[in-house]
């Protein structure tokens, strides 16, 4: 058995690779260094920052897409790259939109509901007593064809 104290003729770092089956160790490269606080500020800055549309600029890219489209120029989703937006903002942005034929909401008072109600309520009666009227009347000129009054 071999002394450990016995330093014997060693490999250079930079010898061949003829060396590394004599010592049957391989050479590890050095450890990189962790990235400080510094470093990772650094790179969070250089990402680039979303970009914060006002109201009239989101309603004028949600117009031109709509234009595109609707004269058949391009689909969807090309309409929506040239814009410079994604899919999911541009459908975020369709969402929250109001439709430009809907009127805003107004109140409605609960007496005019209550004088609504009661007039559909007297049309719905009326229809019924026509149908009702209308089905005795097949039915009594059935039982008369058939003879069974």
């Amino acid at each position: 058995m071999a002394d450990e104290s016995d330093t014997g003729p060693t490999a250079a770092p930079d010898a061949a690779a003829g060396t590394e089956s004599q010592t049957g160790k391989k050479q590890r490269s050095a450890r990189r260094q962790k990235a400080t606080a510094e470093q990772i500020r650094g790179s969070k800055t250089t990402a680039a920052k979303p970009k914060k549309y006002s109201e009239q600029e989101r309603v004028e890219k949600l117009k031109l897409i709509e234009t595109e489209v609707a004269e058949h120029n391009s689909t969807l989703k090309d309409a929506i790259k040239r814009a410079g937006i994604s899919e999911q903002t541009y459908y975020q942005w369709k969402r929250a939109a109001k439709p430009v034929g809907q009127k805003a909401d107004t109140p409605v008072s609960t007496t005019d509901e209550l004088a609504d109600l009661v007039q559909l309520e007297n049309e719905n009666q009326r229809l019924r007593n026509l149908l009702a009227e209308k089905l005795r009347t097949e039915n009594a000129e059935l039982r008369r064809r058939l003879g069974l009054d």
